[in-house]
């Protein structure tokens, strides 16, 4: 194999195609990128046996064939190269030059037979959505995707696709986060895509709101084409819990309150929790405001914060972090928060709107 491309393009293509790589393993082939060079094209393959990436860029082939290359080392060497082109020429015994400019580094290939074959996943065209649409509903969800190994399901993001729409839902037992668009598609589906994809996914989208990503799913595989990309991705099998069911009809409770202002009192009133001091916030929703309180070893605040709030007085404890992290991702201006008693799950909406649905579980008082 020998070939000729351009630093930026192929330093780029690592770096991308490296986010399937295993970074240890005690098969080497699995630290590697595959590169195949044949006709105007080099294509690099980055696969961990649960997630690959694929890419493809512009290359002057001048001797076809495929090498696997340590990926780190491969990316470490072309990043430091100078800018122009790169000559890679692989000699019969495997021994590879990688040169730029007048740097010049060999390194010893490995056979690409080794590398283990993408299965034909045999994925169908699913539907077809904007770039800035699909990364605003994983990104306003993924917060949620539970890290319990001991749930495998819900580590990862719902995907209910139906002739109309796109429904993402993350949960992980303490939170729950949904979005959904109306979104055409070729077949109704619902598959669970593991957070890691997800991730990863949204590394490598373009930066072009109005560029398309392509989906293509069955029952075991799941694919995403999006900026000269494709990741195809295991699904997670397993039953994801009946989150309508969980959702609490009506409210007793309703508060409409600015956002970024209900941010900052909770953050306040988070500087005396700690790791190891992990009392609940204690939040009063009253007449024309909210109240706060919070007490550890370490002191106590009170704190307060206009709303307008209509039905029920209620004391309810939260976890801040959790609270934090649905109002954060809310990216409103306003929310509606409403509450069902003091030991409900809390929904959390936009002011207006039903842009996205956040449930958070209320924290039992020690002496309730």
């Amino acid at each position: 194999m020998k070939i000729i491309c351009d630093k930026t393009l192929l330093s780029a293509a690592i770096d991308g195609v490296s986010r399937a790589v295993t970074l240890r393993s005690t098969v080497p082939v699995l630290e590697g990128i595959l590169l195949k060079a044949e006709g105007f094209t080099l294509t690099l393959t980055g696969y961990d046996l649960e997630l690959g990436i694929v890419t493809t860029i512009e290359a002057n082939v001048l001797e076809p064939g495929e090498i696997v290359l340590n990926a780190k080392l491969l990316s470490d060497m072309v990043r430091r190269m100078p800018a122009g082109q790169i000559n890679i020429s692989v000699a019969d015994n495997g021994k590879t030059t990688i040169q730029g400019g007048v740097a010049q580094f060999e390194i010893q290939s490995m056979p690409a037979t080794d590398f283990p074959q993408l299965p034909n996943t045999g994925a169908e065209e699913t539907l077809t959505i904007k770039t800035g649409t699909f990364r605003e509903m994983v990104e306003r969800t993924l917060y949620a995707v539970s890290q319990d190994e001991k749930r495998p399901a819900h580590t990862g993001e719902l995907f209910e696709i139906g002739t109309e729409s796109l429904t993402v839902v993350a949960l992980d037992g303490f939170r729950l986060a949904i979005v959904e668009r109306k979104v055409p598609a070729n077949k109704e589906i619902r598959i669970i895509v593991p957070g890691k994809t997800m991730n990863e996914v949204l590394r490598l989208l373009a930066n072009d709101d109005e560029a398309e990503v392509r989906i293509c799913a069955n029952r075991r595989y799941v694919v995403f084409i999006t900026a000269g990309y494709t990741i195809m991705s295991r699904l997670i099998e397993g039953e994801f819990l009946n989150y309508k069911n969980v959702i609490p009809e009506g409210y007793r409770t309703q508060a409409v309150l600015d956002t970024k202002g209900f941010i900052e009192t909770i953050e306040r009133a988070s500087l005396i929790i700690t790791e190891r001091l992990k009392n609940p916030l204690r939040i009063t929703f009253t007449e024309g405001k909210v109240i706060v309180r919070c007490q550890t070893s370490l002191g106590r605040v009170v704190d307060e914060f206009a709303a307008a709030c209509e039905g029920e007085e209620v004391e309810i404890g939260f976890n801040n972090r959790y609270l934090l992290d649905a109002l954060r991702n809310a990216r409103t201006e306003q929310v509606r928060i409403q509450l069902s008693g003091p030991l409900s799950p809390v929904k959390i909406l936009p002011a207006e709107g039903e842009d996205f649905l956040y449930l958070v579980l209320p924290v039992r008082f020690r002496n309730d």
